[in-house]
């Protein structure tokens, strides 16, 4: 991947990939930057500028073949690559994730997860076993794991993902509603749920309140 990519780019180049996975392949071949811009609320020139950071996918007049986009922004991602992972808590969210099988058709393979609770210790989802966190870090040093899903109360991440550092895990998705903190050369990205929760509020109550200016 060119360096210097900011994440801006990066996230919407996933929101892209997203779009174009969901395309009937078998009906639909070919896609315009107008077409995909419409559908994502994302301006076509956006779209264009993002995708010539890594080269020239389209063709005057006819737009983009989808499955050739597709696999391209595919490989700028690294999704073309095996990344396995682990479940730090393995609570009613841990086991969502574990549960959602679509992460294995893009390299993400679930390897364990951990959690402190007696009585999920030695259960399964999907055949890969709830592991004692006490054998956390000597699972580390038998399989290689690039990223490690925070799924722990907020004041217990910070010691988790502390662990899972130290013993060599790079990439960070944080689910806990906690601030944390990580040494340099270690990837986060925070997925916080309340704030997705609030900003629906807002825009709720925003609409509400428009409705009621303009007397409907």
């Amino acid at each position: 991947m060119k360096k210097n990519i900011s994440c801006l780019v990066l996230r919407r180049l996933a929101i892209y990939y997203r779009y174009l996975s969901q395309l009937p392949a078998d009906t639909i071949h070919s896609i315009s930057s107008n077409e995909i811009s419409k559908q994502l609320g994302i301006k076509a020139s956006q779209l264009r500028q993002d995708l010539h950071w890594f080269g020239e996918f389209g063709h005057q007049g006819y737009g983009y073949d989808i499955a050739y986009l597709k696999e391209q922004i595919r490989n700028i991602l690294h999704l073309d690559i095996r990344h396995p992972f682990i479940i730090i808590g393995a609570g009613n969210l841990g086991q969502a994730l574990a549960n959602y099988a679509e992460f294995e058709h893009d390299g993400f393979i679930l390897k364990a997860l951990f959690d402190v609770n007696p009585k999920l210790i030695g259960l399964r989802i999907r055949d890969v076993e709830i592991m004692d966190m006490d054998d956390l870090e000597i699972f580390l040093s038998q399989h290689p794991v690039s990223i490690a899903a925070i799924c722990t109360p907020a004041n217990k991440a910070q010691s988790a993902i502390n662990r899972v550092v130290n013993a060599g895990v790079k990439g960070i998705w944080n689910f806990a509603c906690a601030n944390i903190s990580v040494p340099e050369g270690i990837v986060v990205e925070n997925v916080y749920l309340n704030e997705s929760l609030y900003t629906l509020a807002a825009r709720l109550d925003e609409e509400c309140d428009e409705r009621a200016f303009n007397g409907q």
